[in-house]
């Protein structure tokens, strides 16, 4: 199984904070990480960037997404908990929360709305929104890397005319 997206972590997240009790991510993530049987090598499979592993990445971005709604917040410095609203999400019991999930709340739009005017025209809004905004930079920077190698490879392969000098 492929390491999940971000937005697959966010019901599993929310419901481990069901127990409406404080939590910090760092105990969260090993169970998460046992929930969708995670292989050692995914568990320590890192960002582009080397600096974080991928899948605590997306369960910091689920979380993100989820405070921006309103589902969750910030208890104490490092910890989080469930909210009043993110208890009647549970008791709803949806199927799935995401980004479309959680554009019904006033909140999350404006968040989405902010986020928007700050990426680029470049980008669908399909990609922003499955995506980390560090998985995207990344990508962007693979993208800018492989073009700068793929010109200068060009350069170098394309003969240039030779000068008129004349060492005789």
């Amino acid at each position: 199984m492929p390491i999940p997206d971000f937005e697959s972590l966010m019901l599993p997240l929310l419901e481990l904070l069901g127990d409406g009790k404080e939590h910090s991510l760092r105990e969260l993530i090993p169970i998460l990480e046992d929930k969708f049987k995670l292989t050692e090598d995914e568990r320590k499979t890192l960002l582009p960037s080397g600096q974080q592993p991928i899948f605590h990445n997306r369960v910091g971005w689920a979380r993100t997404y989820m405070k921006k709604a309103g589902l969750l917040e910030a208890s104490r410095r490092g910890l989080i908990r469930i909210t009043e609203r993110g208890k009647e999400v549970l008791n709803q019991k949806p199927q799935r929360i995401d980004v479309t999930f959680l554009k019904q709340f006033e909140e999350f739009q404006d968040f989405l709305h902010a986020k928007h005017r700050a990426e680029s025209d470049d980008k669908t809004p399909t990609e922003a929104e499955e995506k980390t905004p560090e998985e995207l930079l990344a990508n962007a920077y693979e993208n800018l890397k492989r073009s700068v190698l793929a010109e200068l490879l060009d350069n170098v392969k394309t003969p240039r005319p030779s000068s008129s000098n004349n060492w005789s």
